[in-house]
């Protein structure tokens, strides 16, 4: 009696010794994201950014600094067109840098926290703490949280992040709609946390200046004609009426009027290099992400450069979503 006694103490043990090894609960490493986004003091991540949302994929180089509480620095490189751009936040505010061109804006915004930004780990967190319908599975490696989302493309509606075991770090995020088709995946290839900075890092003249010594402008030959290009997208009840070319000092600018129930006017001339680089002070408006590039939007009219071309999308009738969703539309990158 006593021998097999001894058998069954000894197998209680061994089975909470193995519930004590065994694999962390979702409640545990939702409590262990909490702590590090309460103690991490910043940053340093590379990824790879696949835009889905086209005919063809757009690949872009993601470089994101962050340092608490509110200094950010995310730069977008697409792959093919030579396009960059820095997304800037430091005490004088928010700023959007198009470096090749020399342009500069200026915003007092509340972003990045105003919703959901897939290349910022401290947003992702936030998304999985603040689902309550999140799902979560675990695989041999990684931690692989479903959740509900907040960007500013309302068809981006549900997103994959997925977690490194070992240290939770970021691994890969898909953005998907409805369907649940993939639009947006973000594969991360290196992720430093509590890094050091150097005085300067998050300065826009800095920025500015270094990231136009690696730039090249991506500007039309002077002989090069302008293509003109379409939304491929227009709110129902709304058509082109007509189209318009002027003569400006800085070339041809192509006007597109739009009439109907939604009308807009949407213009578009070639790029140049302005010759100084003190930020557009925006009174009003914010950093909008369409995909293919940052814009700038304020409450009648959304502002791009892409490809070696300026666009003004302006419209007193249109909401912020279909702005957007027009904008998205004119290189192809429509809704699934």
């Amino acid at each position: 009696m006593k021998k097999l006694c001894w058998f069954v103490a000894l197998g209680l043990l061994a089975s909470i010794m193995l519930v004590g090894c065994g694999e962390k609960t979702q409640e545990d490493i939702i409590n262990d994201l909490d702590t590090k986004l309460s103690e991490m003091t910043g940053y340093k991540a590379e990824a790879t950014m696949t835009l889905e949302t086209g005919k063809e994929p757009q690949m872009y180089d993601v470089d994101v600094w962050f340092q608490r509480e509110s200094y950010y620095r995310v730069a977008l490189t697409n792959q093919n067109k030579d396009q960059s751009q820095i997304i800037l936040r430091n005490d004088d505010g928010v700023f959007v840098l198009t470096p090749a061109l020399n342009k500069s804006f200026r915003f007092q915004s509340d972003w990045p926290t105003n919703s959901s930004q897939v290349y910022l780990y401290e947003s992702l967190i936030r998304d999985i703490l603040m689902d309550p319908e999140r799902s979560f599975t675990a695989t041999e490696d990684e931690y692989v949280f479903q959740t509900n989302t907040n960007y500013q493309n309302k068809n981006l509606n549900s997103q994959e992040i997925t977690l490194s075991k070992k240290d939770l770090s970021p691994t890969q995020v898909k953005i998907m709609n409805a369907d649940l088709e993939v639009l947006v995946q973000l594969d991360f290839s290196s992720f430093e946390l509590d890094p050091s900075f150097n005085e300067g890092d998050f300065d826009m003249e800095r920025n500015m200046t270094g990231a136009q010594m690696e730039a090249e402008p991506t500007l039309a030959e002077p002989s090069e004609a302008m293509t003109v290009h379409y939304p491929m997208y227009t709110p129902q009840g709304t058509e082109l009426e007509g189209s318009q070319n002027i003569e400006s000092e800085n070339g041809e600018r192509v006007v597109l009027q739009y009439k109907g129930e939604k009308p807009f006017t949407l213009i578009q001339e070639k790029s140049q290099v302005v010759p100084a680089s003190t930020p557009m002070n925006m009174s009003q408006g914010e950093p909008v992400d369409l995909g293919f590039t940052i814009g700038v939007m304020t409450d009648e009219s959304i502002m791009w450069s892409y490809d070696g071309v300026d666009f003004l999308l302006a419209s007193s009738e249109l909401d912020e979503e279909e702005m957007m969703s027009i904008a998205r539309s004119v290189y192809g990158t429509t809704e699934k």
